[in-house]
């Protein structure tokens, strides 16, 4: 819906955003920022008075001049200001395929001039061509950008509005028909942070097409597009089968992956396609095979790693998991183009009409009264292929305990404390420094869980986890003071030690001339490996979070057991319930999650709740919340969520649009704020989504 931007961001000094943007541009990697819509307002009391405001805008259409120039003319009207107008547009948008800045510039009154910036600043003349390439460019920066319902990626960027770049089976077209002309240029415009080498069938493109189609069910339209995109690549059919599992023609997709990995039996995009189909099946024996040989096809790719660490804990082979895992290839993590603008003179965001809602307009209570240990979470800044590799430690970690995770741990990597008490030993019969890195290597397992007694340990390291246990249970059989949380927490939950890293071997305290006598003197390494620094200190980092679990949980039963309120600030509140989700205790992040809203509305702690209504089949409880959050979207400006439509066509699908709509229309809030829902139901009608053809 489009209508007159509320957002005013005013410059210091007129034109000082589209300078930026223009130093931006060489520095620019993938899909390039949100849109930038710059307008030179004019006092109406003193014509030379004049001032600059600006905002960002995705999901507008970018197909021509002209639809971009319309955009900008329904910000010219602003009845509310008296005091000023408009006398000036200008809609700069990015081609990432051409690595072009589209500009419309639009004079009131006068005319509309259309050109395009490159990255030393010259004007080029916009073509037809470029026009293509820029609106496909759009559609994808709205689905990259657009906030999944928590919030996190509209705190990110202030300013920002957002909309669906698709409203009708018409623009569809249009997008799939530009998606089908530039697909094989696909790479050009970058992939997933996971991802490190793009190609036809891994990056931004082809992420944009299948999200589009998972989120609309459009699945009709997007298997007709790959099957004429696989004429002229065998390579696309991974994306085919995975459109096709996704709309149950399972029988099709697996004849069509025999047919394809028969041609094409190294193409690790398609044996991850079947390794995941065959996990779903819980056939994970199969799944090994397909990991495996998507390992030795791509093996410095993340995602084949990652998927060969999921089957072993599948399989329960927890070893070769932290094997695995600690052989995957690490990404420096690229964040999204976001734009760097200069500090404003001031910021305007009114509240949107639409959305006032008492219970989302409620004003923060002990919004920055957050313990210090809380803030020092290193987990939840984790991104790409860290945050992945932490996913997987902590599921293993849920399904077998901290204590015997240790214990694996000193069994395949060469521990600190007995790498220093063996080179201390060896040191005494040799005088010659032996090469771990070697030696760790070679060899047969060794039988030992540490190898070493705890007498040499370095200062700030516990006991084994054998020790640990037997001085926790003498603590609690004798009588003492009132049990202390963070002590509690210290004694059950065992601090890591560290282990070797090949940085540490590699350092030059030992004679690499001297390796071929390693494994005669690092008797207790057989068959060990060097744990990767980055993996290290995922365990570190693990640890913490465990830690400050535990010292919750204890707190929350001792509250319990006294019949008193455990009283946390919202913030604290959400931050204990993204703990409990990493570590996969989904009870007690829902528990969190509910605390905080109480308190007061969270975003992130309503998609929360509402990941919780949705397992549980609880429609009517799913609407509430989803009135909610499409409500708080909109009041900052968002008018479109992938993952918000996702699911309210899922409800569609189960319960009927006739009933969502009633559902809806049946709460006792304000009907503005309803319609906003009823916006989404609208789309799915259009989309003729499954169940709403009544």
């Amino acid at each position: 819906m489009l209508n007159q931007d509320p957002i005013r961001i005013v410059e210091e000094e007129i034109d000082t955003a589209v300078e930026s943007r223009n130093d931006s541009l060489p520095t620019l990697r993938e899909l390039g920022p949100p849109d930038l819509v710059h307008l030179v307002k004019q006092s109406v009391k003193s014509g030379n008075k004049q001032s600059g405001v600006y905002h960002h805008v995705t999901g507008i259409d970018a197909s021509s001049s002209a639809s971009l120039a319309a955009y900008v003319n329904t910000l010219i009207y602003t009845p509310n200001d008296k005091t000023s107008k408009i006398i000036s547009g200008l809609y700069c948008c990015y081609n990432a395929f051409s690595r072009l800045d589209m500009r419309v510039d639009v004079k009131i009154p006068g005319g509309v001039e259309s050109y395009c910036i490159d990255e030393r600043g010259d004007k080029r003349v916009a073509s037809d061509a470029l026009w293509m390439e820029t609106f496909l460019c759009a559609v994808l920066r709205a689905y990259a950008y657009a906030d999944d319902g928590s919030g996190d990626s509209i705190k990110k960027i202030i300013g920002v509005r957002r909309f669906d770049p698709i409203t009708s089976t018409e623009m569809e077209h249009k997008f799939l028909d530009a998606a089908e002309r530039l697909f094989f240029k696909g790479p050009q415009l970058g992939s997933e942070p996971e991802v490190q080498v793009p190609n036809n069938v891994s990056n931004h493109l082809t992420t944009g097409l299948i999200n589009y189609i998972h989120t609309t069910g459009r699945y009709t339209s997007g298997i007709n597009l790959f099957e004429k995109l696989r004429s002229r690549d065998t390579e696309v059919s991974s994306l085919l089968a995975r459109v096709m599992l996704s709309a149950d023609e399972e029988v099709q997709a697996v004849k069509l992956l025999h047919d394809a990995v028969s041609k094409l039996p190294m193409d690790y995009s398609l044996l991850d396609c079947q390794a995941n189909f065959c996990q779903s099946k819980g056939r994970l024996d199969w799944a090994l095979e397909c990991a495996k040989r998507g390992v030795t096809a791509a093996p410095s790719e993340f995602a084949t790693w990652a998927k060969l660490a999921e089957v072993y804990v599948g399989l329960e082979q927890w070893d070769l998991a932290l094997l695995t895992l600690n052989s995957c290839p690490m990404f420096t993590y690229q964040d999204k183009d976001l734009p760097r603008m200069p500090d404003p003179a001031r910021i305007l965001l009114p509240v949107m009409p639409e959305s006032i809602l008492d219970e989302i307009d409620d004003p923060p209570q002990n919004y920055d009264e957050v313990h210090p240990s809380l803030r020092k979470l290193h987990a939840a800044g984790y991104k790409g292929t860290f945050l992945k590799a932490y996913s997987i430690l902590t599921e293993v970690t849920a399904r077998i305990g901290w204590d015997q995770l240790l214990r694996i741990r000193s069994q395949v990597f060469v521990m600190e404390e007995e790498y220093r008490s063996e080179k201390q030993i060896t040191s005494v019969n040799q005088t010659s420094n032996a090469n771990a890195s070697t030696t760790a290597l070679r060899g047969t397992p060794s039988p030992g869980i540490n190898g070493t007694a705890s007498d040499g340990q370095p200062d700030g390291e516990t006991d084994s986890p054998a020790d640990d246990e037997e001085t926790l249970n003498e603590q609690q059989s004798s009588p003492g003071s009132p049990p202390d949380s963070a002590r509690i927490a210290d004694e059950s939950i065992e601090k890591p030690e560290h282990t070797i890293t090949s940085e540490v071997v590699k350092s030059g305290n030992d004679d690499p001339a001297d390796s071929s006598s390693a494994s005669s003197k690092y008797t207790q390494f057989h068959n060990k490996r060097l744990c990767e620094r980055w993996l290290d200190n995922l365990f570190m980092v693990l640890y913490e979070d465990l830690r400050i679990y535990t010292i919750w949980r204890s707190d929350m039963a001792q509250a319990q057991s006294k019949n008193s309120d455990y009283r946390k600030s919202a913030e604290e509140w959400e931050i204990l319930g993204e703990l409990a989700e990493r570590l996969h205790h989904f009870p007690e992040a829902v528990e969190a999650y509910q605390a905080c809203l109480r308190v007061r509305f969270s975003p992130k702690a309503m998609k929360g709740v509402l990941k919780m209504y949705e397992n549980q089949g609880r429609s009517g409880e799913t609407l509430q919340a989803m009135i909610r959050l499409i409500a708080w979207q909109y009041r900052w400006y968002s008018e479109f969520s992938p993952a918000l439509l996702r699911t309210v066509r899922k409800l569609i699908e189960t319960e009927g649009a006739v009933k969502v709509r009633s559902i809806v229309q049946a709460t006792s809030l304000p009907q503005p704020v309803l319609d906003l829902t009823h916006r989404y139901v609208e789309l799915c009608v259009a989309f003729r989504s499954s169940g709403s053809e009544a």
